[in-house]
This record gives structure tokens, C-alpha cells and sequence, in this order.
């Protein structure tokens, strides 16, 4: 079992407005060991701060399933609903919190708050995603500033 840490973001551009999410998968030397951002077109920050939940975890489990987890991200809400400690009332965080739980057994993630300067990486991403909704195009990895390590450690 690996010990891995996902970093995730989301943005609009106005809420709503135009949307990204960003994510990232390091373990526990820091290296990135996976990325990924998602252009939402026009949509809320709330719902991109989850957009970039769900495709950390996803990216996680690609690397290993049985992985513990531990979840980094600068939005409080999404924190403390995902830990159980605030109840979620809208209707669409309702479906993306079911969605996320769905992914990894919760008893393999943790969620942490972080402050939103140590969360950087995952916010660039975001911003990518941003920049190529609000342009209409796909995100390119190969552009990114957010690149995996080469030296990749197996899962």
C-alpha cells in the first residue's frame, strides 16, 4: 500500500462563471506523480472546488487503490463536508460529495485544510483549466507549468 497526497483546486471566473478544476497526486517525497486539469465552462466555485476533488481522487486510485490518502485543499466547505463535521445542503454538492465518497473507500482519505499560498500547484492548475474554458479549448498537459516527476515510483 502506498502512502499518497492529493493537492486539489477550483476556480470561477465569477460564480458562476467561467470554471476550472486542477489537481495533483505527490507522494510522500513530494514528487508529482500525476496531474490533471478539467475546463467546466460556466459553473460555481463550489462546484469546481469539487470537480477538483474528484479528479484527484480518480487519479489517485489510478496509481493504487489501496493507497491511504490524505486529500489538501484551501476550501473549508469542502473540507468539513467531506469530513462529516458540516452538513451539505445544496443539491448539487450533495451528488458531487456522494460522487467523491464513491471513489476510494473513506476509510483510506483524510482531508486536510490548507492555507491557500501552500496550495499553489493545484491552483496553477485550476487556472489552466480557467484559461482554456474561457478560450474554448481542451487543456493541454504537455503545456502545463505542473509537469510529474520522470521518475515515476510504482504503485
Amino acid at each position: 500500500m502506498t502512502d499518497l497526497i492529493v493537492e486539489a483546486d477550483g476556480g470561477s471566473r465569477g460564480n458562476p462563471g467561467i470554471a476550472g478544476a486542477g489537481a495533483l497526486v505527490k507522494d510522500t517525497e513530494g514528487r508529482i506523480l500525476a496531474a490533471v486539469a478539467v475546463p467546466l465552462g460556466r459553473a460555481s466555485n463550489n462546484v469546481a472546488e469539487y470537480t477538483g476533488l474528484i479528479e484527484g481522487l480518480k487519479l489517485a486510485r489510478q496509481i493504487d487503490p489501496a493507497a491511504s490518502v490524505e486529500v489538501r485543499l484551501d476550501s473549508k466547505l469542502v473540507v468539513e463536508q467531506m469530513s462529516g463535521r458540516w452538513k451539505i445542503k445544496h443539491e448539487d454538492m450533495k451528488r458531487l460529495a456522494h460522487e467523491a465518497s464513491q471513489i476510494l473507500s473513506p476509510m483510506q482519505v483524510t482531508y486536510t485544510w490548507v492555507p491557500r499560498k501552500d496550495n499553489g500547484a493545484a491552483d496553477q492548475l485550476s487556472n489552466e483549466a480557467m484559461d482554456a474554458s474561457a478560450a474554448g479549448t481542451a487543456w493541454d498537459p504537455a503545456a502545463s507549468a505542473i509537469q510529474p516527476s520522470t521518475s515515476r515510483r510504482p504503485g
